[in-house]
């Protein structure tokens, strides 16, 4: 990817990265969980020019008292919103421990014939007993168990989203046909903790494979496009994207907490304000990402650093309707004049705004065949 094509994307799940952002919310708590304020979000972030939004997304609420303990399903959330938008890539999370492979795949490519190609697929491992107990399983606590039911889904996802050719759908009412049932395959995939034997029940998507972003080392790289890292400094970062692309990863994206000036009160008063506020202090306790704390301008300055190191970043603002509009109208018109970044354009997909090929169809390249049994090992 050039400078041009860097990636810039918003997570908007709930009120923003901070425990203590519903407080500095500008909306009535009990709007959160309401579709106007999902639509109003994306589409606010799609005016801004942002690359993409993910949504994050649990069976368990996403903090303790007294914060906000609701929120709706993250791919019904995007799938609200896709018709209303044309542009912005939409990533919901959907964990992949405990669902069920082929309604995650139909889920994800129903998402994105319905937002005509900008669908991705943020994945998550779920670990806490009450998430298995939610789905009445027992817990698998192992890592590297939960790594191998990961990459085992990702595997009959492909086939199934592969099943159907690109042209197995005729459409022809005057000769009554409307498939090409010899372009219709069964993914016969069996893996260590299930098996799916059947065709998928959606046409292929408009990409051909739905995005995957990955945090990093939770899939084997050949399953991924996308891998996310995260690091406290540039150096972190920069070891762990050097290590993402030796493993053969398409694209690197880093994971940036900001808090920024806002209307002549400063990142670091409005940040200890939020402290004060907040029941703990996850963020300053123990920091996974590295974040910003200060003006705009020298986010602009952070992000021209990064994209010497990384294809992109998905950021995370404190408070969604404060930094996050403040992303939108100071940040990302610097980064357009210092030509790091252009909004993508209507109606490209998401792969195109990634520059990311469109692949090939599995049963057609014979490579299917590859992924339908599960032998090896899922090395650390």
């Amino acid at each position: 990817m050039s400078t041009n094509d860097f990636f810039v994307a918003i997570e908007v799940d709930g009120d923003g990265a901070h425990p203590a952002s519903w407080r500095f919310a500008r909306h009535a708590p009990d709007e959160l969980i309401g579709p106007a304020r999902t639509l109003e979000t994306v589409r606010s972030a799609e005016r801004h020019g942002f690359s993409a939004v993910t949504i994050e997304d649990g069976v368990l609420p996403p903090q303790a008292e007294p914060g906000i303990t609701q929120r709706l399903d993250a791919v019904l959330r995007a799938a609200f919103v896709a018709p209303h938008t044309s542009s912005i890539g939409l990533i919901p999370l959907a964990a992949t421990t405990y669902a069920e492979p082929f309604h995650l795949a139909a889920q994800y490519a129903s998402l994105d014939h319905i937002s005509a190609g900008r669908a991705g697929w943020l994945i998550g491992t779920d670990d806490k007993a009450a998430e298995a107990h939610a789905y009445g399983r027992a817990r698998e606590g192992n890592y590297e168990a939960r790594r191998a039911v990961a990459a085992d889904v990702i595997r009959a996802s492909r086939l199934l989203w592969d099943s159907w050719q690109d042209d197995a759908t005729i459409r022809d009412k005057s000769a009554g046909r409307y498939l090409d049932a010899d372009r219709i395959h069964d993914a016969d995939f069996v893996g260590r903790a299930f098996s799916v034997r059947a065709a998928a029940i959606t046409p292929r998507p408009p990409q051909g494979q739905v995005v995957r972003f990955v945090r990093q080392d939770a899939l084997p790289a050949s399953l991924v496009d996308v891998a996310l890292v995260s690091g406290t400094s540039l150096e972190t970062l920069d070891e762990a994207s050097i290590a993402a692309r030796r493993s053969g990863v398409p694209r690197v994206v880093a994971e940036l907490d900001v808090v920024l000036d806002v209307q002549g009160q400063p990142a670091a008063v409005r940040l200890a304000a939020l402290n004060a506020a907040a029941a703990h202090d996850a963020l300053d306790a123990a920091p996974a990402r590295l974040r910003h704390v200060g003006d705009a301008a020298s986010l602009v300055t952070l992000l021209a650093r990064l994209a010497g190191i990384v294809d992109g970043v998905r950021l995370h603002p404190a408070v969604l309707d404060v930094d996050g509009e403040e992303l939108g109208r100071a940040v990302l018109p610097l980064l357009r004049k210092a030509g790091l970044f252009r909004p993508p354009t209507h109606g490209s997909t998401l792969r195109e705004t990634l520059g990311l090929e469109r692949p090939k169809n599995l049963f057609v390249t014979g490579g299917a065949q590859d992924l339908q049994t599960v032998t090896e090992e899922i090395s650390a």
